[in-house]
């Protein structure tokens, strides 16, 4: 597919989309937290209450495989000093911060962390920390920790596995009320810490970084208009009236790849 030439008006677009996005928005936050791991570090150590927490790798929209079912892809995967791997991710709208989601994701994380006859007791400690726009749980509370319970005695199971909700709506004077005040801003002047309003302050007001956020939303609108034609490849295919030639031709979709999607259908 041919990717999309941006006019000058569609550049001016992106500047004002630029100008009011927040670390709420998954897109850019994950911008924002990709390379260096200082940033997602300050976030962990407020969030997980553990203010020597050093993170020394971090990755962002990392795709994990399930060949035999659905894959997933996590915004933010952190791996701190002590080997544990955190995986967060930014939800505006409850539904895509299900309990399920989450307990899905932490079963994907640990699809990964061992190897073939390797020891179970080896698999390090995961969290998946969800920051949700609106207080998902209703309960008013800055912090969710869930945790494995023994029923009857009232212990922790301790299997090493950790899901965390953030109400990204709690304000106060705490670590936590700054942290989701800042999340929320769209003006890197207005935000408490300073290490995350100058990441916000490149990519909204330095000419390097915003040059790097509007190739990355052009890529967005590219890769967002290759879903759309594929939908389309998918819904000629079904109908049966069209060529494979005459569906590549009109959805510009190589024809090697419409061949791969008509197989794919089984037909």
């Amino acid at each position: 597919m041919t990717t999309t030439i941006r006019t000058d008006r569609q550049h001016q677009a992106d500047l004002q989309r630029l100008r009011g996005f927040r670390l709420l928005d998954d897109d850019f936050m994950t911008k924002c937290f990709e390379g260096d791991p200082k940033y997602i570090q300050l976030v962990l150590r407020i969030v997980l209450e553990m203010p020597d927490l050093v993170v020394t790798e971090v990755h962002t929209q990392v795709f994990v495989e399930n060949l035999l079912n659905r894959s997933v892809r996590l915004d933010v995967l952190a791996t701190d000093s002590t080997g544990r791997r955190i995986n967060v991710e930014i939800q505006r709208s409850g539904k895509g911060a299900g309990r399920k989601r989450a307990r899905y994701n932490s079963s994907m994380l640990d699809i990964n962390l061992l190897q073939k006859s390797g020891d179970f007791d080896a698999l390090p400690e995961t969290y998946v920390v969800f920051i949700t726009e609106h207080d998902v749980m209703g309960e008013g509370q800055p912090v969710y920790r869930i945790e494995r319970y023994i029923s009857g005695s009232g212990k922790k199971f301790e299997d090493g596995s950790h899901i965390v909700y953030v109400n990204g709506a709690y304000r106060d004077e705490s670590p936590i009320g700054k942290l989701m005040h800042d999340f929320a801003c769209t003006d890197p002047a207005d935000m408490y810490y300073d290490v995350l309003a100058d990441r916000v302050r490149f990519f909204k007001e330095s000419e390097e970084g915003v040059a790097i956020m509007c190739k990355a939303m052009e890529e967005m609108c590219n890769q967002a208009a290759l879903e759309k034609a594929k939908t389309v490849v998918c819904r000629m295919l079904a109908a049966g009236k069209y060529t494979l030639e005459e569906i590549a031709d009109m959805t510009e979709i190589p024809l090697d790849e419409v061949k791969k999607m008509k197989a794919g259908q089984g037909a």
